[in-house]
């Protein structure tokens, strides 16, 4: 931990704050060890941190003030609205200053991100840490100031109250990603912590995971999901990249019984070479799965990697990517992802969208080389159509292909809109849609029907692409026989 002994500064006014109906002044926390938490809520990083925080304010619970301070990377990061459904879609139970000017790093000159900044009782500062993964560490740094502290805090100390502004009751909460087969929809309903499957007009006649949070097998609603996200059918499995338990599930379609393949339940700090025990392993917040000849490829978000799974062999292994952060084509040893997320397969190859990039990305099933359609590089992004390096997403989150047409369908998450990609052109255009979308994080298409999660919206949508006719679903939890 870094060390500085200067008094903090007081909040700069003009900052955006949430979970408090007003600004927090440092002055009122005197006699509190407070802990400024910077961070960009689109990082993988920063988002496995709230694990810790919340052990950490759970541990020290009056005594120290946790104050999250979200750092925009992307320009719809800077919305307002943006910051307050990350917010309730991670269930964030402390104060939250939204900085889209980057005032307060500036301020505690933190260049690093995710950083925290504590502060001790007296008001000065104790010191900054630029990584995550420090739990004990900053328990033993907060655990002596509060015995520095003694019996002298102040009479008068109150807690920090909250008022969280939560989202409206609907039937589903921020829906991740979608796969429609044998006509049903089966859909993770991420705020919720389930698996639904759903007839093509929106019927739900199966769930899988209770609503509250777990790692559980079992089944049916008996099973329990973290934040499951993306999904692969093959035969009778359903396969689920449970995100939140930094897991690969198995659901068995016919039984409803739901297995862990792989995962531990911990995140992994970097990747360990090749893995004999894949319920013994740990994995880092995968977010999809893709089936293609007996295997499973797993986004490896937290890794920056593709992950491959034998079924046939039940091993586990680095696939491509060499774990560093960025875009890299290449060898699969050598080339460089940033926050890999939704995947498909079309041609013999493995499409994956690359967030933090804001990229298209191909690997070669055989030889597991990488090259980038579209992409320019880290915190790179755009609005642009078009061919090659003249194209700009911002920060998508899936794609799916339509392999009898040779097209690649894209979720641009924050530009809230969907793209085509003519697989042999290159060529990128926009779907015209009927309906506004709110940061969709999934897709599905089947015949000439396009599913669209509408994640930020709580909705699934069905969109006709030739026309742009685009209908809610109405998701009706009506359970009965398949």
């Amino acid at each position: 931990m870094t060390r500085a002994k200067s008094h903090a500064p007081e909040f700069p006014g003009g900052l955006e704050w949430f979970n408090v109906d007003q600004p927090v002044a440092l002055s009122a926390l005197r006699g509190r060890v407070v802990l400024l938490d910077m961070g960009t809520f689109s990082s993988a990083g920063y988002l496995r941190s709230l694990d810790e925080l919340r052990q950490l304010g759970n541990h020290f619970r009056d005594d120290l003030v946790i104050l999250c301070v979200h750092v925009p990377a992307f320009p719809a990061e800077k919305r307002r609205e943006h910051a307050r459904k990350v917010i309730n879609r991670y269930g964030l139970k402390f104060p939250v200053i939204h900085d889209p000017g980057h005032a307060l790093c500036r301020l505690y000159n933190v260049s690093a991100r995710p950083s925290r900044v504590l502060i001790g009782c007296d008001g000065n500062i104790v010191g900054s840490m630029s990584s995550t993964g420090n739990l004990s560490r900053f328990e033993q740094v907060i655990a002596h100031q509060l015995s520095l502290r003694g019996d002298s805090h102040p009479a008068d100390m109150q807690p920090v109250k909250l008022k969280p502004v939560s989202e409206p009751a609907t039937a589903l909460r921020f829906p991740g990603r979608l796969v429609v087969a044998r006509d049903r929809i089966y859909l993770s309903d991420t705020g919720h912590h389930r698996i639904l499957v759903a007839s093509l007009d929106g019927h739900v006649l199966r769930q899988y995971g209770g609503e509250g949070e777990g790692f559980i097998d079992g089944e049916g609603v008996s099973a329990a999901f973290s934040n499951p996200q993306g999904m692969a059918i093959n035969d009778e499995f359903l396969f689920v990249a449970d995100t939140g338990n930094h897991a690969l599930r198995r659901i068995n379609l016919r039984t409803d019984e739901v297995v862990t393949l792989a995962g531990d339940g911990k995140p992994a700090e970097h990747d360990t070479g090749p893995r004999a025990t894949p319920v013994q392993t740990s994995l880092h917040s995968p977010a999809d799965v893709a089936y293609h000849a007996g295997r499973l490829y797993i986004s490896m978000t937290g890794l920056h990697q593709v992950w491959c799974l034998s079924l046939i062999a039940n091993t586990l292994e680095r696939f491509s990517g060499s774990g560093r952060e960025g875009l890299v084509d290449g060898h699969q040893g050598k080339a460089c992802f940033a926050q890999p997320g939704g995947m498909t397969v079309c041609g013999g190859r493995l499409y994956v969208v690359d967030a933090t990039t804001s990229a298209v990305r191909c690997i070669d099933l055989g030889s597991g080389s990488v090259t980038t359609l579209v992409g320019g590089g880290l915190h790179s992004s755009g609005d642009r159509n078009g061919k090659d390096q003249a194209v700009r997403l911002q920060y998508p989150l899936d794609i799916k292909s339509d392999n009898a047409k040779k097209m690649l369908w894209v979720a641009d998450t924050y530009n809230n809109r969907i793209r085509r990609i003519a697989v042999q052109s290159g060529v990128v255009s926009s779907v015209t849609l009927a309906r506004r979308l709110d940061e969709p994080g999934g897709l599905a298409f089947d015949g000439n029907t396009l599913y669209i999660a509408n994640t930020n919206a709580h909705e699934m949508l069905r969109v006709n692409p030739d026309n742009g006719h685009t209908e809610a679903l109405n998701v009706i939890e009506e359970y009965s026989e398949i």
